[in-house]
């Protein structure tokens, strides 16, 4: 599976949870110190490069979904190593 095929699947896994569920999903994957820097870090961002209204509060989110997609691929890389 390529890094782009990986994105697609998890955007639709992801567009198919509901609000609980991927809170859950934060929650077991997602160090409390990251979500604080993801917060701190996206309004920087959004100050830097006038970012604002709606957009800006999505800026954590979007470096949240990184997050969370990178751990997949690292975790699908372990996976595949331990198979071989």
């Amino acid at each position: 599976m390529t890094h782009t095929e990986l994105a697609w699947e998890f955007a639709e896994l992801f567009g198919d949870l509901d609000v609980s569920d991927i809170n859950q999903v934060v929650a077991n994957n997602v160090p409390m110190e990251t979500l604080e820097f993801f917060t701190s870090y996206g309004e920087t961002f959004a100050d830097a490069e006038g970012i604002g209204g709606d957009s800006r509060k999505r800026v954590p989110n979007l470096l949240l979904l990184g997050y969370l997609l990178r751990v997949l691929e690292e975790r699908l890389i372990d996976g595949s190593e331990d198979e071989a």
